[in-house]
């Protein structure tokens, strides 16, 4: 029953999951936390595009996000992120703005959580560290954001586990992540479709769970005591 498993990739098809998950979420977590610094910016035009940034971004379909980011960018204004000379070229680009369309639309979400640990920090401890002379961004940097991270390592670890659910969708521009895979065996394998579904379903759920479970440890060992 489980034979024509052999006939597949399913290992490598998880990894390009993997890659894409974990490239993203690194540039994720980049990305919005300077965003969460300009919502929180006493510069009103920086205070204003983060937030017209995260309340469109956010409020857009990421299916979306990625067709623009393969259409509109490379294919409309010849923006690629891979040497077009390259024997890869059409499966690197892909990948890659795969990544930037999971990075501009996570982002969004890494930003408000690390907004409401920032919002738990006492204003008494900012306000004091501008009274020594600090500046914003050193008050942000040294005072406000190492507590705000670890307060709000559960919340990260929820936008983690959604983004690795949501590499499903760079299957729409040919990344061949694992649903893309799926998709192709349900079409070759009928006859065992449930089968199928199961053992994707195995994969996403070996590939989340520890992640929920690593961090929902870190974050009890790190909550912050007030």
């Amino acid at each position: 029953m489980f034979d024509f498993l052999g006939e597949y990739d399913i290992l490598d098809a998880f990894w390009m999951t993997i890659q894409l998950a974990a490239l993203s979420a690194v540039g994720s977590l980049i990305w919005g936390t300077i965003l969460a610094g300009m919502r929180v910016s006493p510069v009103p035009i920086m205070r204003g595009f983060g937030t017209t940034y995260v309340n469109v971004v956010r409020n857009t379909p990421l299916t979306v996000i990625i067709f623009f980011c393969s259409i509109g960018l490379a294919s409309t204004l010849n923006f690629n992120l891979a040497a077009t000379d390259s024997p890869s070229f059409i499966v690197d680009n892909n990948f890659r703005l795969a990544v930037l369309g999971f990075i501009l639309y996570t982002s969004t979400f890494v930003c408000e959580s690390l907004r409401s640990g920032i919002n738990t920090v006492p204003v008494g401890q900012a306000e004091a560290a501008r009274a020594l002379g600090l500046g914003f961004t050193q008050v942000l940097r040294i005072i406000v954001l190492p507590q705000a991270f670890r307060s709000v390592i559960a919340p990260l670890a929820s936008v983690l586990i959604a983004l690795i659910k949501n590499t499903t969708v760079a299957s729409v521009i040919g990344v061949a992540e694992a649903s893309l895979l799926m998709s192709e065996m349900i079409e070759n394998e009928s006859d065992a479709i449930i089968l199928v579904f199961a053992v994707f379903a195995l994969g996403f759920v070996l590939l989340t769970l520890p992640v929920g479970l690593l961090l929902g440890w870190v974050a009890k060992k790190v909550a912050v005591k007030r």
